[in-house]
């Protein structure tokens, strides 16, 4: 029964745990990123496209990159935090469940335990043991799915969502605004390609999933918004904000 129980022992739950906030917050990294390399480089080709000026392209960059780059640390701190604040307020239920109704409980944990193939008699004398370790980790993670000892950290992922939105929008800006004109437009798409599929890759090394429908997907998604807004710019002649 000792494995079953195990996520919340002092030799491996305090690991899983980490690991656990380490990769939230390079979940929020890797789509900051991907979203400054976008969301920017389809904002500068549009207004290079209508205005290339490097005065214009300036005065967009700095403010795409400000009300971007806070824009989503701002979005991801408030997402995660309301995301916390609901799993606490189902631990407190829990707690109040565990004291005034541990009969139900148990047996709640006993059908729990047979979903997972278990027999009815071994499932109740896990369920007996695991209540016994700790009941509340118990049912908040087979109930609720919740780890009652590690929260998500909305500071760690607002903050990595802000930098990196910064560092991925950084790329398109300094592209389009240090080429000579005839050269910068092309040189961004060519920038942004490279840097999506960097960004594809390293999203689906983190996400355990295909690396091939990652990078085609983050490669068209990227080019069809700069597509898009360079033709609306060229379009109309004003700038796309």
């Amino acid at each position: 029964m000792s494995n079953i129980t195990s996520p919340e022992n002092h030799a491996t739950g305090p690991n899983e745990s980490a690991i656990s906030s380490r990769m939230n917050s390079l979940r929020a990294g890797v789509l900051g990123a991907n979203d400054g390399i976008v969301s920017m480089a389809a904002l500068l080709v549009g207004v290079a496209a209508a205005s290339p000026s490097n005065g214009a392209l300036l005065t967009a960059g700095v403010a795409g990159l400000s009300a971007g780059a806070l824009s989503m640390g701002i979005g991801e701190y408030v997402s995660v935090s309301s995301q916390r604040d609901a799993e606490r307020a189902q631990i407190e239920r829990e707690t109040k469940w565990q004291e005034i109704r541990p009969e139900w409980e148990l047996e709640q944990l006993v059908e729990l335990n047979m979903r997972t193939g278990m027999s009815q008699d071994v499932a109740r004398m896990a369920a007996s043991e695991q209540m016994k370790h700790d009941a509340l980790a118990i049912h908040a993670l087979m109930h609720l799915g919740i780890n009652p000892h590690e929260f998500t950290n909305p500071w760690a992922a607002g903050i990595a969502s802000l930098v990196a939105f910064t560092a991925g929008g950084i790329i398109p800006t300094v592209t389009i605004l240090l080429l000579p004109d005839a050269w910068a437009i092309g040189a961004t798409f060519v920038a942004v390609i490279l840097a999506l599929a960097i960004t594809g890759l390293t999203s689906a090394r983190v996400a355990h999933s295909s690396k091939r429908t990652a990078l085609v997907r983050n490669v068209l998604g990227g080019s069809l918004a700069m597509l898009i807004t360079y033709g609306i710019g060229a379009l109309l002649g004003t700038q796309v904000l």
